[in-house]
């Protein structure tokens, strides 16, 4: 019983389910953007039909989880994620939803899946990211975050967009949310995926969404990734197009097309 709390509160602390679906075919589980928490992608669940149960994932250092310490690394961030869903993912058929940050954690998470467990999700969702080992994505690891002042931060976060103007004006929360991003564009930095030669590491369909308006994504080197299906939408609007009420339609309807086609 004491392993089961220690699971249930690990469950509670890492994942925000706000609709419960124990019958759920499916589980959906989202990953969000750098500096984000789970309010967005959480209240998803309300959107999809019962066969889906949508999971939000909750990273060290902000929401209920605000006293504890920053993740430090990716693999850090990744074997938490994998120790306390592991049991649920061999339970039934999962999927993966990632945001920009979320779409590299999704990745890393099921790379780790694959290659410890033989576990793949039945659909990765990728959305305003590059491919993991595409040259797009090395700038990102050269952004010095230590040297950046908090102002041209906050002027990133702002450009970005998807963070409530009201909340930037509150000088606490607009600290916060600087720290937030900062440390988790730490984290990626300490990412890297080299593709072997001849290596596909998923067999799994992967969908790549992008907003029209954002700077272009290297989407093309997905194709590396898998032996699966994969296929591309752009979506109008800038990095943050998910938050568009109409596009959220497009893209839950689409998420569920998916997994329905998955067969399960």
């Amino acid at each position: 019983c004491v392993v089961f709390m220690g699971f249930f509160l690990g469950m509670e602390k890492l994942v925000a389910c706000l609709y419960q679906r124990p019958n759920a075919l499916c589980r959906l589980i989202c990953f969000p953007w750098a500096g984000g928490g789970t309010s967005q992608l959480a209240q998803w669940g309300k959107l999809f039909s019962s066969s889906i149960e949508v999971s939000s994932v909750r990273l060290p250092g902000r929401e209920s989880r605000l006293k504890e310490p920053f993740a430090k690394d990716m693999t850090t961030v990744v074997n938490e994620i994998t120790s306390v869903l592991l049991k649920e993912l061999q339970e039934k058929p999962f999927a993966f939803f990632g945001h920009s940050f979320g779409s590299y954690i999704s990745f890393a998470v099921a790379l780790h899946l694959k290659e410890k467990y033989g576990l793949e999700p039945i659909h990765l969702f990728v959305s305003g990211a590059h491919a993991p080992h595409s040259e797009a994505f090395l700038p990102i690891k050269s952004i010095p975050i230590y040297d950046t002042e908090d102002e041209d931060i906050l002027t990133y976060i702002q450009i970005l967009g998807g963070t409530p103007s009201e909340l930037l004006q509150n000088e606490d929360i607009k600290k916060h949310l600087i720290l937030t991003f900062r440390e988790d564009l730490r984290v990626l930095q300490t990412f890297s995926f080299e593709k072997a030669e001849r290596n596909i590491p998923f067999s799994c369909d992967i969908t790549c969404f992008d907003g029209s308006e954002d700077k272009p994504h290297d989407l093309e080197a997905w194709h590396d990734l898998t032996s699966g299906d994969i296929s591309f939408y752009k979506l109008p609007g800038g990095h943050f197009y998910l938050l568009e009420p109409s596009n959220e339609i497009f893209l839950t309807k689409h998420i569920t097309r998916c997994i329905e086609n998955a067969g399960l």
